[in-house]
């Protein structure tokens, strides 16, 4: 079943112009990655984001706290009724159950683009700060265009630092030359020329406005100490995330 779907979500990628991928955990997915990808929607353009939670990843081999089928679920339901956001089976859980590489996934999904798509691949700055130590992290730009959301407390005032080994950060882009077509003002965004020592360039933007104080982590421990699995005064997950958490008691 699941190499049906598969099939079918990269079937739909191939019809979008600009196409962001959204990988990650999702566990659970809450309001800040919702927050992420309509500001990346609005700053680059995007026809469409693909929310993949991923199947396993390699640099977390104590795996996710919910099971794969829950965490899908929960992502279908936090993007319901959001214009542009497609779920994708792109990263899900592998025949052979070998961890996920984003390397590999962005690299099956820009052949199923249509001839003149665009692919990006959206992150946190949390993502952007541990790129060095993914397999084929200084391939990663080269596959898909980075947008890397900043979080509460990280500066990314010295990108150079951030980039993978062999990646330099060439100059900042203008508008048309990151190829968007005119600005938005209430959507912060930097765009930039980045070259590999084979002398392939690729673009990199960066949202540095988003201030979004919300982590998967926090909202697991919340969960585990709330009966209401979301704590008064403070909405961290849509209401149908929250109802699925509490019914099937993830998170105890």
């Amino acid at each position: 079943m699941l190499t049906h779907y598969h099939e079918a979500m990269i079937g739909k990628t191939s019809e979008a112009g600009r196409v962001a991928f959204f990988g990650g955990s999702f566990d659970p997915p809450h309001l800040g990655h919702l927050a992420i990808a309509r500001a990346a929607c609005v700053a680059l353009q995007l026809d469409c984001v693909l929310f993949a939670p991923v199947g396993a990843q390699p640099l977390k081999p104590q795996g996710s706290t919910a099971p794969f089928a829950d965490r899908w679920a929960m992502t279908k339901l936090a993007i319901e009724g959001e214009p542009g956001f497609q779920m994708s089976l792109a990263d899900a859980p592998n025949a052979t159950g070998q961890p996920n590489y984003t390397l590999d996934t962005l690299r099956n999904l820009r052949a199923a683009l249509a001839p003149g798509g665009v692919l990006f691949c959206l992150m946190g700055a949390d993502s952007l700060a541990g790129l060095r130590n993914w397999r084929g992290g200084a391939q990663i730009p080269f596959a898909a265009s980075l947008i890397v959301a900043s979080r509460p407390g990280q500066r990314l005032d010295d990108l150079k630092a951030f980039l993978p080994e062999g990646v330099t950060l060439e100059r900042e882009l203008m508008y048309t030359e990151a190829g968007l077509t005119e600005p938005v003002s209430y959507v912060k965004r930097r765009s930039y020329l980045l070259r590999n020592a084979a002398g392939e360039t690729a673009h990199f933007h960066l949202l540095p406005g988003l201030e979004v104080e919300i982590s998967a982590s926090k909202i697991r421990e919340q969960v585990r100490g709330d009966s209401d699995a979301q704590p008064a005064g403070q909405e961290l997950l849509t209401s149908s995330v929250a109802s699925y958490i509490r019914a099937h008691g993830l998170y105890r």
